[in-house]
């Protein structure tokens, strides 16, 4: 394999300096190898011709034998196409192209039979192909197209300059006319045999040239199951080594300050959910190792009340704690409510955002290095330089996707040994997702709601019952409630959508003009944006508009309506994040999700799948099935910390699972991978650590 990816693809037939550097540019493919591992994303049986008789406008792809007739021009300006007839004997098919008029009329010989490949359709009662594949017959050559057709991703820019789909399968027939020995193994033989895998050879030649499905799904298989299994091998022996190599702070003592509030500040009892989880993180933290842990917890399940009693056992063995938040306002709030629930115990806790004056900053630093301070709680502000700390144990950073890696990193390097590290999120992670990009760190989940939360009621409306959703909102309010009213605001729609966000203001304040409306999105000044959110937690305003700056974390109680515009463009995480923020008293609380009557599929699933359930976890595993890896947290791209080529997180779950037995077994029996039957799975975690892969996302 390393011999294909030194040969460079621009010397290989067919393609030369130009396509070379298209296939660059769009594709990252430089070498042969590149080409070799640039799968199809699916294949059309191309194996069955049909009669012309027998089309009909909504079949998939269909082909036909038959001849054609000389192209004639049809239409002026925009319209303008060419249209032949194809006649096989049984009816006629019309064919239509609009582009390379030219070069398509001089291509065509009536006197030929050709095979036609396309999507039928109908236009003004005619069956007709837009832009049909042709491949001429001739009786001493075999068809090129025959059997499973791969089809693969190609850009506009590839397509114009001659490099479609067909012509990257043509590459690949070169490409392994031009290789003349077996691609070498990159998995061990005594592995191969035990999880009876296809050779790799001959997995590569079958997902480029299958004979049939059932060959074609056997090196699928390898090819997800090795791409899945390197991703588990490394992450699992990253946490090995660290489980082996990295000293953590030793928290023998559950004390005072723990026991204090335990037994007389708590403001509800805990919930087995959170017992279960405080119990993981004090096994970490008394093991003499250092925690590295996720604790996920549905919007409103109490993460905050554990990370203040792990705060408070790290007071209790003589170190400091912090947490980090993404948002002033959720620095704040947490400030506030940790500050509320430790009144009276001589806890010293302290708030640091890019608001704090100068003089503040300066008293809060000697506190620090003195040790007087227990608690810092902050943005990332958190993270600068100035900002020392006397004796550092435990790190809690909230909504973690939130930060990059670098900024987490800057807070382990604040003491000699790193600190205990816990991280929280309040989107709940799919399990595949999680043991993919999460897999190094120990997961905690806080699956209860506490006591007296009723769940909240989701509906779907369509804009034509406004009327009705104003009466619902004014009857919430008229009994001392408030109310959300969330618009989207993408980056590429941004002015339409800032347009309808000021609209929306301007109609809820005409249609409640008894009520206060404020407005909340994330061009305002971080004062102006402060003081209507406080607006709003006052209860001064009852309704708020405001664009997803509030998905994350803002903390009003008696909000107990949500109704979220053009439902359609948010995804699901996001959706139930925003519903998160209501449902946090004890009232009955509501999530109206409005939306236009035209829906595709994936939409009306989305819907469906809001108003039936509010568990966030089963949530999260739709919205991957649905959407994929890349965006589960709305418009924002989470991506992961590599590229999968070919396997595929919310399909294939068990070959995830497969492949991270597998990885386990290899390490349970050979850690280091130092045995010589695995020196090949050593090389190989190399060569992928030389792309870039970012395995340490997390940790």
């Amino acid at each position: 394999m390393s011999e294909l990816s030194a040969l460079h693809i621009m010397y290989l037939q067919g393609v030369g300096p130009k396509k070379a550097d298209l296939l660059k540019t769009e594709l990252k493919m430089v070498s042969f190898e590149d080409l070799i591992y640039y799968f199809p994303y699916k294949y059309i049986d191309r194996s069955r011709i049909y009669a012309i008789r027998e089309l009909t406008g909504n079949m998939p792809y269909i082909q036909v034998k038959a001849k054609i007739s000389t192209p004639q021009p049809v239409g002026d300006g925009r319209s303008k196409r060419l249209v032949a007839k194809a006649s096989d004997g049984t009816g006629i098919l019309e064919l239509v192209w609009f582009k390379s008029n030219k070069y398509i009329s001089d291509q065509i010989d009536p006197t030929a039979e050709y095979i036609i490949f396309g999507k039928p359709g109908v236009f003004n009662g005619t069956i007709n192909v837009v832009h049909p594949e042709l491949e001429r017959l001739k009786a001493d050559t075999p068809r090129i197209e025959i059997g499973l057709m791969p089809h693969y991703n190609t850009t506009e820019k590839m397509k114009s300059g001659f490099l479609n789909s067909k012509a990257i399968h043509k590459l690949q027939h070169t490409v392994f006319q031009a290789f003349k020995g077996r691609i070498p193994e990159t998995l061990p033989a005594h592995f191969i045999h035990k999880h009876r895998l296809m050779l790799l050879d001959d997995a590569l030649r079958n997902i480029h040239f299958p004979t049939d499905m059932v060959t074609l799904e056997k090196a699928q298989f390898r090819l997800k199951f090795e791409e899945l299994f390197y991703i588990q091998l490394n992450i699992l022996k990253l946490k090995n080594q660290r489980t082996f190599s990295v000293q953590g702070h030793l928290f023998p003592v559950v004390g005072h300050f723990f026991n204090t509030f335990y037994n007389e500040k708590l403001p509800f009892e805990l919930t087995n959910a959170q017992k279960r989880v405080i119990k993981e993180i004090r096994r970490d933290m008394g093991s003499g190792r250092q925690m590295n842990r996720l604790l996920q917890g549905d919007v409103g399940s109490g993460k905050t009340l554990v990370a203040l009693m792990v705060m408070l056992i790290a007071c209790d063995n003589l170190f400091q704690a912090c947490l980090m938040a993404p948002t002033e306002i959720l620095a704040t709030q947490h400030y506030q409510s940790i500050t509320q629930l430790t009144a009276g115990m001589g806890i010293n806790v302290a708030l640091l955002t890019g608001s704090t004056k100068k003089r503040d900053r300066e008293i809060l630093s000697q506190q620090l290095l003195s040790g007087e301070l227990h608690m810092l709680i902050g943005t990332h502000a958190l993270i600068e330089e100035h900002v020392q700390f006397q004796n550092l144990g435990l790190v809690i950073i909230d909504e973690q996707h939130r930060f990059g890696v670098a900024q987490r990193a800057r807070l382990w390097k604040k003491n000699i040994h790193p600190p205990h590290v816990l991280v929280m999120t309040a989107t709940p992670i799919p399990r595949t997702l999680a043991m993919t990009m999460y897999g190094d760190l120990d997961v905690s989940v806080i699956d209860e709601l506490p006591p007296g939360r009723k769940p909240i009621e989701t509906v779907h409306y369509f804009h034509n019952r406004r009327n009705n959703l104003n009466r619902f909102i004014r009857e919430q309010i008229s009994k001392g409630r408030q109310a959300y009213v969330v618009f989207p605001l993408i980056d590429e729609s941004e002015k339409v959508d800032f347009k309808n966000l000021t609209e929306g203001y301007d109609y809820m304040q005409k249609a409640f003009p008894e009520f206060t409306t404020c407005m909340v999105h994330g061009k305002m000044r971080p004062a102006e944006k402060d003081a209507a959110m406080q607006e709003f937690i006052s209860g001064r305003a009852h309704i708020m508009v405001a664009t997803t700056v509030i998905e994350v974390g803002v903390n009003v109680p008696n909000a107990s309506v949500m109704v979220i515009e053009s439902a359609e463009r948010f995804g699901l995480s996001q959706l139930h994040q925003l519903r998160g923020r209501v449902g946090r008293g004890a009232e009955q609380s509501y999530c109206i999700l409005m939306t236009s009557p035209k829906l595709g599929d994936d939409t009306r699933k989305r819907m469906e799948i809001m108003t039936r359930t509010n568990d966030g976890f089963e949530i999260a595993e739709a919205d991957l099935k649905l959407r994929g890896p890349g965006d589960l947290e709305g418009t924002q791209q989470s991506g992961l910390p590599f590229e999968l080529k070919i396997a595929n997180l919310g399909r294939d779950q068990l070959i995830l699972q497969q492949a991270r037995q597998a990885a386990r077994d290899i390490l349970d029996t050979d850690p280091m991978l130092e045995h010589p039957e695995n020196h090949i799975l050593t090389k190989q975690l190399t060569k992928l650590a030389r792309q870039k892969m970012n395995w340490s996302m997390i940790s």
